[in-house]
């Protein structure tokens, strides 16, 4: 007897159910979020389970890579393309986990991408950097507004970069509002300690592959945005098409069209938030820095608008960037801007 699993995952629990082929449940159980507990409740039924289905949740390291690590063949659902009959009356965490496996013995299931173990706390550690320069970022402006409403103007980014303790107390005789902005730069001095460490570990660990090189040779790419895009992508012979890599990196748009009109938009959001912050940073340095991207950049404001014109910008370099992971090649601006 074939099994087919999914395991409807929460906060602090799973609900697990096991269904044969004529989708009967064999199995139907609401365990904690406890690894022993879970891989021993199946233990008596692993032989026989062709597949589990876990949610693509916030919380999903620890049970797919404990399942994988013990033996089971783990399908990670994409719950965005995921959608029951709207029909049905009533639905709980049992239907929902029933529901999944019915899709994995169907072959229905929309499967989202099992990030390789060995590679993820690396770029999890470009993403806690993100976080970091935004807390930094944060703290910066807070000292640029507390400047403008007390002395009626402001200093640059870089001013307030090197700005001694010494000369805040000249610019403001205020002790309370010192020591404010005395706290500010504190926390920044702080943090960019921390994103020097942290950009020193990626690059080390990072700079030696072979498809690193070629992503630095697009315009508006360094090495920041380019292990960004490296880690982000992950493998890419997973996106068969460049139309998929460049929709994964939220570059094309989502409308729902019928008999020829607009009947609503799709998940605009859906794909990789990173990708698309990273590409569109690239574009706006290589509009910046390179002559021909420019003057594509100007030809598109003056039939559209600005943010629309990055976003072209930013869509033609993910398209380039999935030749460049793909074949190794080196980025050829006459190519990706004709």
């Amino acid at each position: 007897m074939k099994l087919y699993g999914g395991i409807d995952l929460h906060s602090n629990n799973s609900v697990i159910a096991l269904l044969d082929e004529e989708d009967k449940p064999v199995y139907r159980r609401r365990l904690p979020n406890d690894l022993s507990v879970i891989l021993g409740e199946l233990t008596a039924y692993q032989d026989a389970i062709e597949g589990l289905v876990v949610e693509s949740t916030y919380n999903w390291y620890w049970l797919v890579d404990g399942l994988m690590e013990t033996g089971y063949r783990v399908h990670l659902a994409n719950t965005a393309a995921i959608v029951q009959y709207e029909g049905l009356k009533y639905s709980d965490d049992d239907s929902d986990a029933c529901w999944l496996a019915k899709l994995l013995r169907l072959g229905l299931l929309p499967e989202g991408y099992i990030y390789p173990k060995a590679e993820r706390a690396v770029r999890d550690l470009l993403r806690k950097r993100g976080q970091l320069v935004r807390q930094r970022t944060a703290n910066l402006l807070a000292v640029q507004n507390l400047l403008a409403r007390n002395l009626g103007y402001s200093l640059s980014a870089n001013a307030i970069k090197r700005l001694a303790l010494e000369a805040v107390d000249r610019l403001l005789p205020d002790a309370y509002l010192a020591l404010a902005v005395k706290s500010n730069l504190a926390i920044m001095r702080s943090l960019d300690e921390s994103i020097e460490q942290l950009e020193k570990t990626v690059k080390t660990c990072i700079k030696p592959r072979p498809e690193f090189q070629p992503l630095l040779s697009v315009s508006g790419i360094g090495d920041i945005l380019g292990l960004t895009i490296l880690l982000e992508t992950g493998e890419i012979s997973r996106f068969t098409q460049v139309g998929h890599y460049a929709s994964y990196c939220r570059c094309v748009g989502s409308e729902r069209i019928s008999n020829g009109k607009r009947k609503g938009r799709g998940n605009t959001k859906n794909g990789n938030r990173y990708l698309a912050w990273a590409f569109v940073e690239a574009a706006n340095f290589a509009v910046r820095y390179n002559p021909k991207i420019k003057r594509y950049d100007q030809r598109k404001c003056a039939r559209s608008n600005g943010i629309v014109a990055i976003k072209t910008v930013a869509h033609k370099l993910a398209r380039a960037c999935y030749y460049i992971l793909r074949d190794r090649v080196p980025f050829d601006v006459n190519k990706a801007f004709t």
